[in-house]
């Protein structure tokens, strides 16, 4: 931990950003570093939270915050991985099990890829709940270990541990101060931890729409601006394709099965969409690590990317060939009438998920592996009158009807005379 300087106090801090001006770098070094440490209370980091959100901080202070955030932690080392590094991060979406399947396709590609992933909070899903999902899997591994695993298979799915511990801690006073929607905020609590992973690049997924953290494409692109222009401020080449996020990824929503999608999808099928983006990911990712002519989508096919998931999974304790868990509860969504299926709502899927319990409300809840929402009809799909069009998932029955609420008004289907739905590209655009 470094000294504090003493040439700084919170009140002062707080005043200078209040008042519309550029916080110094020492100062955003000694508040992060004196927060961390407990001499800046939370009062006064909530105060400054505040005034970040309300004047905002220019590229400059930006780039010094998340420099001091990654410094209240490890940064992980891979130099010696005889592979190209790559990160991946989304901004977070609704049936977003992409990196399970994408570090498969990227290892066997020939490149590495070290995914420091985290849980889910509320209706954002967690890949570590998700991979926990398997039997024995663990993903609390040493950085010693991380490095091992690249060196060996190419792919390791690890909690964050010590990466960026301030961030840890100021994201959960900004969920709670009304300060999470700060767009430098956001850009430097992302962008703290994966820099800290120590990748040679880095692709973003950021997704926009109601599923998704940003609602407007306007300051998705603006997210993705931030976050680019951070990585090469610190020497790392970042990429961001901005993805919509109006509608569930894929038909599943949950945590194991989620991974059972993901594992079609390794195995040469799967829904359209997960397809699409974890092979488009993987063409940005290993055009980054300087791999090229070589065809992601091949090792779909041939299943080699299947091969490197399941040896990731094994060198982390899993075993595939244990059934995942199925909620004990299942309650099927029928149609009340025929047509077209119409708009699916995100964010409504989403809050039907959590109902079931594959979400939690506060950190450190355990969550149903097993419970989920499985959607059997997609936009543009036709729809006959008694068909299924969700199937919910939970091993409490007393969750299936606020479950079921949430659902209600969240999808339409529609009929002869109405306005069939528009399809919207899953790839909205790519940020160079």
């Amino acid at each position: 931990m470094r000294a504090a300087p003493a040439a700084f106090d919170a009140p002062t801090l707080i005043a200078i950003k209040r008042d519309g001006h550029r916080l110094p770098d020492a100062g955003i070094d000694w508040l992060i570093d004196g927060y961390l440490a407990g001499r800046v209370a939370e009062e006064q980091m909530s105060a400054l939270l505040m005034a970040i959100y309300l004047r905002g901080m220019d590229t400059h202070e930006t780039a010094r915050w998340t420099q001091a955030v990654m410094a209240s932690g490890e940064r992980l080392d891979f130099s010696a991985v005889p592979r190209p590094t790559v990160g991946k991060h989304s901004t977070g979406g609704v049936g977003d099990k992409i990196t399970l399947p994408l570090v498969g396709v990227v290892a066997a590609c020939g490149a590495a890829v070290p995914s420091a992933s985290g849980r889910g909070l509320g209706h954002t899903g967690g890949t570590l709940d998700k991979m926990e999902s398997i039997s024995g899997f663990t993903p609390a591994l040493s950085g010693a270990r991380v490095r091992d695993q690249l060196t060996e298979v190419g792919a390791a799915i690890f909690s964050a541990g010590q990466l960026a511990p301030a961030d840890v801690k100021l994201y959960a006073l900004r969920d709670i101060t009304g300060t999470v929607e700060s767009l430098p905020l956001v850009a430097a609590s992302v962008m703290s931890k994966k820099l800290a992973e120590g990748t040679d690049a880095l692709v973003l997924d950021v997704k926009v729409g109601s599923g998704a953290f940003m609602k407007d494409l306007d300051d998705a692109r603006e997210l993705a601006r931030r976050m680019v222009g951070l990585g090469a401020a610190h020497g790392v080449p970042t990429r961001a394709l901005i993805t919509d996020m109006s509608s569930p990824l894929g038909n599943t929503v949950g945590n194991a099965i989620e991974v059972a999608e993901a594992l079609e999808v390794l195995a040469g099928g799967g829904p359209a969409d997960v397809v699409e983006l974890t092979v488009r990911l993987a063409q940005e990712m290993l055009d980054l690590a300087g791999i090229h002519d070589v065809d992601p989508a091949q090792s779909l096919r041939d299943g080699t990317a299947m091969d490197r998931f399941a040896a990731m999974v094994a060198a982390q304790g899993g075993d595939l060939s244990v059934p995942l868990p199925v909620g004990a509860c299942t309650e099927t969504v029928t149609a009340d009438r025929g047509g077209v299926m119409g708009h699916i709502d995100a964010m409504a899927v989403a809050q039907a998920a959590w109902r079931l319990g594959a979400g939690r409300s506060r950190p450190g809840e355990r969550v149903q592996h097993g419970a989920g929402v499985r959607i059997h009809r997609r936009p543009g799909e036709p729809v006959t009158a008694g068909q299924a069009l969700f199937t919910l998932y939970t091993d409490t029955a007393e969750r299936i009807g606020p479950a079921h609420a949430e659902l209600d008004g969240g999808y339409r289907i529609a009929g002869v005379g109405d306005t069939p739905p528009q399809p919207h590209p899953l790839i909205i655009e790519a940020t160079p």
